[in-house]
Order: C-alpha cells, then sequence, then structure tokens
C-alpha cells in the first residue's frame, strides 16, 4: 500500500496536536477502500492492500484463527478495526485480543483499547511510506502502547524476513529483543495468548526472487 500522510499544523503542545488530530480523524469521511490511521503525529491515509499483501495477511489469520481454537484459549484474531491508544489509533493487518472484549471497547465505541491487545502482526507494505510505517513509525508507537509482541512480515527486506519484537520499552519507545528470520524459516511467539504459533513458508511463502 501507499500511503498519504496528512500533518496537523504546528501547535504549542503536543496535547493539543494529539486532539486536533483525534477530532480531524474522527470527522473523516473516506471513500470504500481507504483507511485513516494516527501514527507519531500524522493521518495517514491508506488504500486497500495488493493481491500479494491480502493473501499473506489471511493466510496469517487464518492460521492464527485454527491455532488459538486448538489450544482452546479464549481469544480472537481481528483486522479492519480501530486499536486506540489515547489519541492514536491504528488499524492492524491482524492483532489477537480476548474473545470477551466488551470491557475493553472504547468509551465512545471507536475501537479497542490498546491495553487487550496481546499480539500485534504487519505484513509491510511496499513503496518508501508503507515500509518506514510500518518498519519504524508503527515499530515505535506500538512500544510506547506497551503491546506485548510485534511482526513484522516484510516480503522487501532482502528476500523476505519476519521480524519478531518482544519486550517492549515505553519509555524509550523500542523493543528490548528482536528476532529475524528469512521467508522459509520458521519462528515461534514466545509468549502471551499466541504462545507457540509458528509463523513460516506456508504463511509468508517462499523467498522472494530466491
Amino acid at each position: 500500500m501507499t500511503a498519504l500522510a496528512h500533518e496537523a499544523p504546528e501547535m504549542t503542545s503536543g496535547s493539543d496536536l494529539d486532539e486536533l488530530l483525534w477530532q480531524a480523524w474522527k470527522a473523516m469521511e473516506l471513500p470504500e477502500g481507504l483507511r485513516a490511521e494516527i501514527v507519531e503525529g500524522f493521518i495517514e491515509v491508506s488504500p486497500t492492500g495488493r493481491f500479494s499483501h491480502g493473501k499473506v495477511s489471511n493466510q496469517l489469520r487464518q492460521a492464527l484463527i485454527l491455532y488459538l481454537a486448538s489450544e482452546s484459549r479464549p481469544y480472537a484474531v481481528n483486522n479492519d478495526m480501530n486499536v486506540i491508544h489515547g489519541r492514536k489509533v491504528w488499524i492492524p493487518d491482524a492483532f489477537v485480543s480476548p474473545e470477551d472484549d466488551d470491557e475493553f471497547v472504547t468509551e465512545d465505541g471507536l475501537g479497542l483499547d490498546a491495553r487487550c491487545v496481546g499480539l500485534i502482526v504487519e505484513v509491510v507494505s511496499p513503496g518508501h511510506d508503507g515500509t518506514q510505517r510500518d518498519r519504524f513509525r508503527k515499530r515505535r508507537a506500538y512500544a510506547r502502547a506497551g503491546i506485548p509482541v510485534y511482526v513484522l512480515i516484510d516480503a522487501y527486506d532482502d528476500h523476505g524476513v519476519v521480524t519478531l519484537l518482544t519486550d517492549p520499552r515505553p519509555d524509550e519507545a523500542t523493543y528490548s529483543c528482536e528476532n529475524r528470520v528469512s521467508y522459509g524459516t520458521e519462528v515461534t511467539i514466545p509468549e502471551g495468548p499466541a504462545k507457540g504459533f509458528v509463523i513460516g513458508e506456508a504463511i509468508t511463502g517462499p523467498p522472494r526472487n530466491a
């Protein structure tokens, strides 16, 4: 996907900027096929992903749903839903939260509070905007929110790389632990509701141009 990033005018207070972006985001009326997120001081508008992006996302979600069901874990796999942290909004390609999530719906009903999310997966989008957003801006945003596990499936890093990030440090906007594996190599989720779930070639496909 490519993104159009809309930055608010300069303001003296970070909280004022957050509120301005929040109100602008809530007032947006987007055509079908577009979505808007608030990431690090921007409203980012991006289109629905291309076929390859959607295929990997769907394979991941389907496999994760089956895994959670086989383990009898009371969690759901979601997508196309707002995850909200303060005045920040994300729409991950997949995330895991409790099946019984009523207590985590925000007061305005716009989405789920990020504190209930145990895992987020992003399939990296092509182009400079897409890669910068998923690899860097969202990585920092998810760490700030304390998302326990962040997985990037990135077909545009070398011949394809899955990056597993754990142990968030919210004050530093970083993850302490990083595990990178090439497409074709399996990586296992080490903790949280999806602990033991394996991401491998059945989800990502083979290495690119290999």
